[in-house]
């Protein structure tokens, strides 16, 4: 029997780098989505980036096989590429500083251990409609909050 892949779309942004800035995620099994998304008042893109997919993966009830699509390629090259050496190094790039998000990654990579995950990069801005999708749902996000309205952490079904 085929394992049914659950589809995770993320997607982080700010308004300044540092600034204001948000998440979306989208979840997809068997036709039905959920749609998840928050905001931060001040911090940066990766920060956003990160917290996509984590929170993606926090909501996923038992252990799963997942497809991460995201636009960063600092969340994919860091799962795929670059985590098990700042593990071994004790947090520390290749070049001895210490690993920028370290909280955010070390959630993220306790997280992805539940799973089995493919990580998948896909261009920003170029058409991926669950890409534009999230990138839509964090600056609705981010437009409420500069329009004073109260933003929290959410969630919904389509």
């Amino acid at each position: 029997m085929q394992k049914k892949i659950i589809e995770l779309f993320t997607d982080g942004g700010c308004r300044g780098n540092p600034g204001m800035g948000a998440w979306g995620a989208c979840l997809r099994l068997a036709g039905q989505e959920k749609v998840l998304w928050g905001f931060v008042p001040e911090t940066t893109n990766n920060r956003m980036e990160l917290t996509a997919a984590l929170r993606g993966l926090e909501a996923l009830k038992r252990p799963s096989v997942v497809r991460v699509v995201s636009d960063s390629r600092y969340l994919r090259d860091g799962m795929t590429q670059w985590l098990a050496g700042w593990q071994r190094r004790g947090w520390r790039t290749a070049g001895g500083d210490a690993v920028k998000n370290q909280d955010i990654w070390e959630s993220l990579a306790a997280m992805a251990a539940r799973h089995e995950i493919q990580w998948e990069w896909v261009r920003g801005h170029s058409g991926h409609i669950e890409n534009e999708r999230v990138d839509a749902l964090l600056n609705l996000v981010m437009d409420r909050y500069a329009a004073g309205r109260q933003v929290q952490e959410g969630e919904g079904w389509l």
